[in-house]
């Protein structure tokens, strides 16, 4: 099988909140993240929320909100590119152009003063030399694109006048105006019904496959994946504790919070079955234990989860588990 060219490349990630007072330690909602994503391809970004997957996914564009920071061990390499090094305009034309974002409230991310032509618009001029005239027809080109069906009505609608599904599709249009390598969708479906979530998925499909980009998918319902995303990365308390090719993470879990996490699925072979829901909550960064962070909500947790964190176990090709449990098979 021919090797898929590396894109995307993340070591160590650590982003810090520096204390509000003498004395007080500073949080860090992200820890010492590893990830890499290859062109073409889906990586989903898994988790409850308060995980820290919106951050991360944040910390790609330069857009970690004050006044937190990236540790200067972090890297995130584009094509060899240290994005952490970029500043100004070298880092504007990364955002948009070459990676691009779809955020989960599209009434939030919309100006809802201006028309979606005239966003779209300024982002295709940001990122494109282009008229005025030759913006018009991109922007009702890419409303198309993306699935709406009328795309010229919606090119001059505002924001208030669409309905939900619709103006994920017109965010979705403005992640692509750049011609982005890279696309993340941040829980692109969390405020749309079944139906309209199915929708936008299969529009997402459809645009990574015909454009060839790659996707970073952000979200909490590990159900959205199957069948969508060719890699999934488990995030808990600001730590990747998994990584697998999806159908065998669905197959085979080796982390008990990605167990957890699968049995709070509805599924069609377990109708009548209640759902097990995880106990307790994700802690807060000023909550996080010194061993396993999922140890107090884990009913497989061993003595040492308790005060010993457990190292990223490697259990075979592209497949890591961060658990005292996967470090004892190894043994």
């Amino acid at each position: 099988m021919e090797k898929q060219a590396r894109l995307l490349e993340i070591r160590g990630l650590t982003i810090r909140f520096p204390a509000g007072g003498k004395g007080r330690t500073d949080s860090t909602p992200v820890r010492g993240v590893d990830l890499h994503l290859n062109r073409g391809e889906v990586l989903a970004l898994v988790g409850e929320s308060g995980s820290g997957k919106s951050l991360t996914g944040l910390s790609l564009l330069g857009l970690v909100p004050h006044p937190g920071r990236l540790d200067p061990g972090s890297s995130i390499r584009l094509e060899g590119v240290e994005l952490t090094a970029l500043r100004g305009e070298a880092l504007r034309q990364i955002r948009g152009r070459r990676i691009g974002m779809v955020f989960q409230d599209p009434l939030a991310s919309l100006t809802p003063v201006l028309t979606i032509g005239t966003q779209l618009r300024e982002a295709l001029t940001a990122h494109r030399s282009l008229t005025r005239s030759e913006a018009h027809r991109r922007g009702e080109a890419l409303l198309g694109e993306v699935g709406l069906p009328d795309p010229a009505a919606g090119y001059q609608a505002y924001p208030h006048e669409l309905s939900g599904g619709m103006r994920q599709r017109a965010l979705i249009a403005l992640g692509l105006a750049g011609e982005p390598d890279l696309l993340i969708a941040d829980e692109p479906t969390s405020a749309l019904d079944v139906t309209v979530q199915a929708q936008i998925l299969e529009t997402l499909d459809r645009l990574r496959a015909d454009r060839g980009m790659a996707v970073l998918l952000i979200t909490h319902d590990l159900g959205v994946v199957a069948g969508r995303a060719d890699r999934v990365a488990v995030m808990y308390a600001g730590q990747i504790v998994e990584q697998r090719d999806t159908r065998a993470l669905f197959r085979e879990p080796a982390h008990p919070y990605t167990r957890a996490l699968l049995r709070a699925i509805p599924r069609l072979d377990r109708l009548g079955e209640g759902l097990v829901p995880i106990p307790g909550m994700v802690p807060s960064p000023g909550e996080w234990w010194t061993g396993c962070r999922f140890s107090p909500r884990c009913g497989e947790a061993l003595p040492r989860c308790a005060n010993e964190e457990p190292p990223a176990v490697a259990l075979g090709d592209d497949h890591l588990s961060r658990c005292w449990l996967a470090a004892k098979s190894k043994t």
